[in-house]
């Protein structure tokens, strides 16, 4: 017997929106599904449009190698688009860490 999908919460910053993320959707599907805007392009790991800050929680890709560097990805930056979520995460868009 498989077991039930787990859902866990995403809280983006600094907008504070929150959203759920059930089963084997990503952050991005996720927050559309959830009427939460992120911005986004190639949804497939490439453009990096989607970029964000992860200030906590932990993810996985869908993709072997996301459009990160090894750096990017030590710093905490995570692609939304290919990334499912392993525990309840918050993130923090990326333009609104820039300047």
């Amino acid at each position: 017997m498989s077991a039930p999908f787990q859902i866990f919460t995403a809280r983006v910053l600094p907008a504070n929106l929150q959203f759920d993320v059930e089963g084997d959707l990503t952050l991005l599907e996720a927050a559309d599904m959830g009427r939460v805007q992120l911005p986004s392009s190639c949804r497939n790991g490439t453009c990096r449009t989607c970029m964000c800050q992860l200030v906590s929680g932990e993810v996985t890709y869908t993709v072997e190698w996301p459009g990160l560097s090894a750096e990017e990805k030590a710093e905490g930056l995570v692609l939304p688009c290919v990334a499912r979520p392993l525990t309840d995460v918050v993130l923090v868009q990326a333009a609104a860490t820039a300047g």
